[in-house]
């Protein structure tokens, strides 16, 4: 980390001793050297200042922008120094400029300070593409694209634990599913079985019902007047029935009175 941070100060200081890459006939000239005065101070603080004056006098000043975004990342405010450089029309002004491979290499620079792997490892091809023999942006070339390939490998990696883990719950779920529907597929067959065990006992109900009902049909059945004569044979066997019954009665009491009288 602190290798292409210094790396990416050097260029920056070194552009800055050198404004007239940006042509010093330009109307900026004047803010662009009083940053560059305050710059080499670190007052960042008015360096931004006189820098973004520049900017209201020529908004495509490649040293303005280039000189900004640097102030803006030693201010440690490296988002806002990658929206400046990182805007098509300043990078095409540096490009003509001639002052391409150096736009890219602090480009890149800002995007490593973002962790912004991908954007880093685009900035120092560029780079290398103007100016080939560029140690040091081959350097930064190498780095951002090994942090880049562990980014995506740490991305793979949290993939496919999320996807095992999606597995493993999709599978706990279709186990219990199975046992749940076991269950009442079991749950069915008992209610099944109770129902037909009832149909059977109503069956069987019925038929000892029916069994018994003709049993009673089939019983000959008494004419009127044989129940009739049958009621009359009755009340005639009780009548004598009774009748000795009162015959005895009457014996035993006259047995009664001959004892008392003698």
């Amino acid at each position: 980390m602190f290798r292409f941070r210094n790396i990416f100060f050097a260029v920056m200081a070194s552009l800055l001793l050198v404004p007239s890459l940006d042509s010093a006939a330009q109307p900026d000239r004047r803010e662009v050297r009083s940053g560059n005065r305050d710059f080499r101070k670190e007052n960042y603080k008015e360096a931004e200042i006189d820098y973004r004056k520049a900017l209201v006098k020529d908004s495509l000043s490649v040293a303005g922008n280039y000189n900004l975004a640097n102030t803006l990342y030693k201010m440690g405010d490296a988002e806002s120094a990658w929206n400046i450089i990182s805007k098509k029309e300043v990078e095409e002004s540096a490009v003509v400029k001639g002052n391409g491979s150096d736009f890219h290499f602090n480009q890149g620079d800002i995007a490593l300070a973002k962790e912004d792997w991908q954007a880093a490892v685009d900035a120092f091809k560029k780079s290398l593409l103007e100016n080939p023999g560029d140690i040091q942006a081959k350097e930064n070339y190498i780095y951002a694209k090994s942090k880049l390939e562990q980014q995506q490998n740490q991305q793979q990696n949290n993939q496919d634990q999320n996807q095992d883990q999606n597995k493993d719950q999709n599978k706990d779920q279709n186990k219990d599913q199975n046992k749940d529907q076991n269950q009442d597929q079991q749950n069915d067959n008992q209610d099944n079985q109770d129902n037909q065990d009832n149909q059977n006992n109503d069956q069987q109900n019925n038929k000892d019902q029916n069994q018994q009902n003709n049993q009673q049909s089939n019983q000959p059945k008494i004419s009127p007047q044989a129940a009739q004569q049958m009621l009359q044979a009755i009340q005639a066997k009780e009548k004598q029935t009774q009748d000795k019954v009162n015959k005895q009665k009457a014996q035993a009491l006259k047995s009664r009175q001959k004892e008392k009288n003698w």
